[in-house]
């Protein structure tokens, strides 16, 4: 009966928004490729996602069809050649639609340490300060997030920035070139605002 109710309160915080089902080229082959990556980089060898972590980043580019478009690519990235190519497994676009990518049983590669355990959240945009002061874009974002809070039981701490990467207890990274790699987008003080918006979202409190 508790179980019920709890269900009951959790869907009522965080009810599924509307997700727009728009799938990159993600076959054998590309699961081959993040199986190798994930055992070169987490000592792991699977493509299969275990949620734990929740990462927010924004394009750097003005369109959806931009970003779409390099993910479905799976080009090797610039450095050593490696496949599979960059992915995220959602992309908020600047009128708040929702796109889903890829599957959330299958890893992305998203953010350096943190591929094997996170969920990657993109924002159509070129700034932290963009996503955040546009109420369309910035509502739907935090909807999907608080959505997959719930879901997948992930701790609000756990919802972190791109440039937050390294502080994440989860974070690994075996190939020591890249052990403290990081990115500039979703630095940490907008990640608390972002944050404490989720919080008055999902209605929690501060142990969550």
């Amino acid at each position: 009966m508790l179980a019920a109710l709890a269900l009951t309160i959790s869907l009522a915080v965080a009810p599924k928004p509307h997700i727009v089902w728009k799938p990159i080229p993600y076959g054998p082959k590309r699961k081959t490729e993040m199986a190798a990556y994930a055992q070169k980089h987490y000592g792991i060898h699977s493509w299969r996602l275990h949620p734990k972590v929740i990462v927010e980043h924004y394009t750097g580019s003005n369109s959806f069809s931009a970003a779409w478009n390099t993910f479905a690519a799976d080009t090797p990235d610039p450095e050593l050649g490696e496949l599979p190519g960059t992915c995220a497994h959602f992309i908020v676009d600047r009128n708040g639609r929702i796109y889903r990518l890829v599957r959330l049983s299958v890893m992305c590669r998203h953010t350096v340490g943190l591929n094997y355990v996170a969920i990657g959240i993109e924002h159509v945009g070129t700034s932290d300060g963009e996503v955040l002061h546009d109420r369309k874009q910035l509502r739907a974002s935090l909807a999907l997030t608080a959505w997959l809070v719930d879901r997948f039981r992930i701790r609000i701490r756990n919802v972190i920035g791109h440039n937050e990467s390294l502080s994440s207890p989860y974070h690994k990274e075996l190939y020591k070139p890249w052990a403290h790699q990081t990115h500039a987008d979703w630095k940490h003080a907008d990640m608390d605002v972002y944050r404490g918006k989720l919080r008055a979202l999902l209605r929690a409190d501060a142990g969550r």
